[in-house]
C-alpha cells in the first residue's frame, strides 16, 4: 500500500512538472529570455575568496577564479549586488550595499566580468563572442 500511495504522488508531481515544463517552453517562445553571463576572470580579482552574486539582493551564484554562471532572465532591469562570501578570512569584507542595475531584452546574451575597484566590485561589459 505505501508503494502505491508513493507512486501516485510521484506521478502527480511528474506530471505537475511536465505540465510546468510546457508552459515554460510556450512563454519562453512568446515573451523571450535574455541570457546573463557573469565571468570572474583569474587575474581580475585579487581575493582567493569566493564572491557571491546577488540578483535582486538573493544569493544566486558563489563565484571562484575562473568560474563563470549563466542566467536565461526575464527581460528587463535587475540588480546585481556582488560580495565575498566565505568562512573565517573569507567572511563577507568587501560588501558592495548598492547593486548595479543591468538592462536585460529578449533574445539578447549579456556578458560581464567582475573587476574590483576602490570601491569594490563591479561588473564591466565583456566583449561579444563572435
Amino acid at each position: 500500500m505505501r508503494q502505491l500511495v508513493i507512486s501516485v504522488i510521484c506521478s502527480a508531481i511528474a506530471a505537475s512538472c511536465l505540465s510546468g515544463t510546457a508552459q515554460a517552453a510556450d512563454y519562453s517562445r512568446a515573451e523571450g529570455y535574455a541570457v546573463l553571463i557573469i565571468s570572474r576572470e583569474r587575474l581580475q580579482v585579487s581575493t582567493q575568496c569566493e564572491i557571491g552574486l546577488y540578483l535582486q539582493d538573493e544569493l544566486t551564484a558563489r563565484l571562484d577564479q575562473g568560474q563563470s554562471a549563466s542566467f536565461n532572465l526575464p527581460p528587463g532591469e535587475i540588480t546585481v549586488r556582488l560580495a565575498t562570501v566565505g568562512t573565517k578570512t573569507c567572511q563577507p569584507g568587501i560588501n558592495q550595499l548598492d547593486g548595479q542595475r543591468l538592462s536585460l531584452k529578449a533574445g539578447e546574451i549579456s556578458r560581464y566580468r567582475i573587476s574590483q575597484t576602490s570601491a569594490g566590485y563591479k561588473l564591466i561589459r565583456a566583449p561579444a563572442v563572435n
